[in-house]
């Protein structure tokens, strides 16, 4: 048997080997949830010998992680908007960026109860579910087309509670929204990374996680094109979605060119132009 902080240093220089720059972090956060503890309950366990089941599970978690698999992805969770979201191999990590675009819907989706509201590209339901979540009055299409997606989605559907005021669809774009139902906003996360700067990303979006997901073409504004034109002619109210670095401006010009008026960014905390948004 080995103490717990001989293992948890040994993984910190191994996972600074491997050039993880939140190594320690990265080190304590995975030892604690394979030993069911959290960060500070890891510091007070420091001289807790680990039984061999212990370490072989320990082990296997740092192996993946030292190949670079995303570390929410190993836990199976990741904190986003003050709740946890089931994720891992199939769907984006959630990214505090994206926090932006339910900071400019959140006002928005309060303007009428009930509101109907579709999540295009759900992956994980993060953004469709956090705004379902924070506002009673709000149904939810969450779209996605592939299948662990969608398995995420209802995952995080179940254990938010919000079975009731969740529609689950699979299909391209708003295809499986029947033209019946109503409509209000469409909100959406879609690939943007333009395909030349794929190779340049950290390995954990490279080499982990779906390229569907990330692929925006050769600029990174073909859902764009694809999206904008039929999330203006079918929502009553409008069209949010995030962009990446630079983007904005020919994104607004997509907007505008669907008919969309009062076209408006908003910029994350790090000051990046990060979700377009306009109205019918």
């Amino acid at each position: 048997m080995k103490p717990l902080v001989e293992v948890l240093l040994a993984t910190t220089e191994f996972f600074k080997g491997r050039g993880i720059p939140s190594a320690r972090l990265d080190a304590e956060l995975l030892i604690g949830d394979a030993l069911g503890l959290d960060r500070v309950h890891v510091y007070l366990a420091f001289d807790r010998p680990l039984l061999d089941a212990e370490l072989s599970d320990i082990r296997t978690r740092v192996r993946r992680r030292g190949a670079r698999e995303p570390l929410a992805w190993i836990v199976g969770h990741k904190e986003f908007y003050g709740r946890e979201f089931a994720v891992g191999p199939g769907v984006l990590v959630p990214r505090p960026d994206t926090e932006t675009l339910i900071e400019t819907m959140l006002p928005l989706c309060r303007e009428a109860d009930p509101i109907y509201v579709a999540d295009v590209g759900s992956g994980s339901g993060c953004i469709g579910l956090t705004l379902a979540a924070e506002v009673p009055g709000l149904r939810l299409y969450a779209i996605d087309i592939g299948e662990a997606p969608l398995a995420f989605t209802r995952q995080n559907t179940e254990s938010l509670g919000l079975q009731d005021r969740v529609a689950i669809l699979r299909g391209p774009l708003l295809d499986a929204v029947p033209p019946s139902r109503p409509l209000d906003w469409v909100v959406s996360n879609p690939p943007y990374v333009p395909r030349g700067d794929l190779a340049g990303c950290e390995p954990e979006v490279r080499d982990h996680e779906p390229r569907l997901a990330l692929d925006g073409g050769p600029d990174g504004l073909d859902v764009y094109r694809a999206l904008i034109p039929v999330a203006a002619a079918r929502a009553r109210v409008g069209v949010a979605v995030e962009v990446g670095i630079g983007q904005s401006g020919a994104v607004a010009a997509l907007m505008a060119a669907a008919g969309l008026r009062g076209v408006e960014t908003h910029k994350d905390l790090g000051g990046v132009e990060r979700v377009v948004i306009g109205r019918r």
